[in-house]
């Protein structure tokens, strides 16, 4: 049984998960005098940060929805056995950006892959490890793709270049997952300023965990 606490975050294109989280280090680590690990998904460690290269890579518009499926399974299972489980086990608070939610809402809504297939091979990769709070991150796609869009310091990677509808078909996906799992995921209002939704998140992580 890991000592530590995993918090994940989650949400579509333009969410602004990486900012917020910038942001609550500090808070966090007033709070619990811990070590805070921050990471993500696809990378964190070496082999998954290449695996991530090859994923959105605006050149592979060839890739098969399965392949980038087994993919993101791969360096989620790399990761986690490389960095996450041995920092739970030193007792440290794990914040990742994205995690086991992400496939379901992007491979299983949003590519329309079988999700009983996805949360098989999510356990695979997993052993069964779930994350102690998940943040969902809610806006709608127009409004994510437009904060990228203006965005000049983020690079376009290969998902940002898909249809509305199918960044639509995310969103739907991660809102079945809040309803399907509300002990576990809390949602957050991303149209907020940045101030106020990192206050919001750091008071549900201070009642939560």
């Amino acid at each position: 049984m890991s000592k530590g606490r995993l918090i994940t975050f989650e949400g579509p294109d333009g969410a602004g998960k990486t900012s917020v989280i910038e942001g609550l280090v500090p808070l966090l680590e007033n709070l619990n005098q811990t070590e805070i690990v921050v990471t993500r998904e696809p990378g964190g460690v070496s082999i998954a940060e290449s695996i991530r290269e090859v994923i959105l890579d605006v050149r592979n518009t060839a890739m098969d929805p399965k392949t980038e499926l087994l993919l993101y399974i791969a360096a989620r299972r790399q990761h986690l056995v490389e960095k996450v489980l041995p920092a739970l086990e030193q007792g440290q608070m794990v914040l990742i950006d994205r995690f086991i939610d992400s496939s379901v809402a992007y491979q299983g809504a949003g590519r329309g892959l079988s999700k009983k297939a996805i949360q098989w091979l999510n356990d695979f990769a997993t052993d069964g490890v779930t994350p102690d709070l998940t943040l969902y991150f809610d806006l709608s796609p127009e409004i994510g793709l437009a904060r990228i869009a203006k965005n000049k310091k983020r690079e376009i990677n290969r998902l940002d270049m898909e249809k509305i509808e199918m960044h639509q078909q995310v969103r739907n996906g991660y809102l079945e997952l809040a309803k399907e799992f509300p002990d576990r995921i809390v949602t957050v209002d991303a149209t907020k300023s940045l101030d106020e939704v990192v206050a919001q998140a750091f008071e549900i992580i201070k009642e939560n965990v």
